[in-house]
């Protein structure tokens, strides 16, 4: 599988998480957090770490989002069984996609050293 179908999912989750950010108002962070998969490219096995490491991070936000909406919506009697199977399917692109990346940490470790330019 190619670096940029391996990467494509971790960018969009990103960028979703990156909008939850976004609505506390914190827009540097959400730029960060948006950007932060094309550190992928430069093909730095702990670049891909870094990245995994924000996607997991973001699993647990959207897990503790999903746990304080379902609160509150049954608190006014409202249904949430639709927002969880919606954030359920978020939290599992999330973590799928950090797993994707897998591979390329172990690719970019064992890459012979690029030739120096002289």
């Amino acid at each position: 599988m190619g670096l940029v179908l391996r990467i494509t999912p971790a960018v969009l989750a990103s960028v979703v998480l990156g909008a939850h950010i976004l609505r506390r108002g914190n827009i540097a962070v959400a730029i960060g957090v948006a950007l932060l998969p094309l550190l992928v490219l430069a093909r730095w096995s702990w670049a891909v770490r870094v990245v995994q490491g924000t996607l997991a991070a973001g699993v647990v936000v959207w897990i503790h989002t999903m746990v304080v909406l379902t609160a509150e919506r049954r608190a006014q009697g409202m249904p949430s069984l639709r927002m969880n199977v919606i954030l359920g399917i978020v939290v599992l692109v999330t973590a799928l996609s950090a797993i994707l990346l897998e591979p390329l940490a172990y690719r970019f470790r064992a890459a012979p050293p690029r030739p120096e330019e002289t």
